[in-house]
């Protein structure tokens, strides 16, 4: 960041007086800029023993698997940025139930929230952001070909919840990978 968003005038690192982290702060109006974590929200829709996959169309991951997800909007909720995402995404509708994980992803400023959700009907189609979608069993799920591990987490835990009989919140936090594209969003 060079200028303040606020007046223009340029800004420089500081730690400002009662915080004890480097920000950029305005030389001029003395406005704080803060740089905090971005969500990624988005659904787990069911229908029946199977879910809805989407292929990406866009880059990081194209042509990889995921859920339908992505950057939470400003002046939304977190359930309406994951039936917003997975509208555009899946152009699917969908009943939220219980928010099923929350990943912390550090090392690139994001953190992943997925609800599971129930697909009302089976009238979906390809978003601009998706080659094409797909209900999977969990015996059909392309493991080799998940685009994020994130997603490929978050479905380890949804199969091994519904063996169980019982799903459950799973939070947990991932370390930095060998590749930088494993996670980029």
């Amino acid at each position: 960041m060079k200028f303040c968003s606020v007046c223009g005038a340029p800004v420089s690192q500081r730690v400002p007086a009662g915080d004890s982290l480097l920000r950029y702060v305005c030389t001029a109006c003395d406005t704080i800029h803060y740089r905090n974590p971005r969500l990624v929200v988005g659904s787990l829709p069911e229908w029946g023993e199977r879910i809805l996959l989407c292929r990406r169309a866009i880059e990081p991951s194209y042509g990889k698997w995921t859920l339908p997800a992505g950057f939470m909007e400003n002046g939304e909720t977190v359930a309406h940025a994951a039936i917003r995402e997975t509208s555009e995404e899946a152009c699917a509708r969908i009943a939220l139930d219980d928010l099923f994980s929350l990943i912390s992803v550090p090392h690139i400023d994001q953190v992943h929230v997925i609800y599971r959700a129930h697909l009302l009907d089976l009238d979906f189609a390809a978003g601009e952001e998706t080659l094409e979608l797909r209900l999977f069993s969990e015996n059909e799920i392309p493991w080799d070909d998940i685009a994020f591990r994130t997603i490929h987490l978050t479905l380890r835990h949804y199969f091994a919840d519904r063996r169980a009989g019982r799903f459950r919140f799973h939070e947990e936090t991932i370390s930095p990978p060998l590749s930088p594209q494993q996670d980029a969003r």
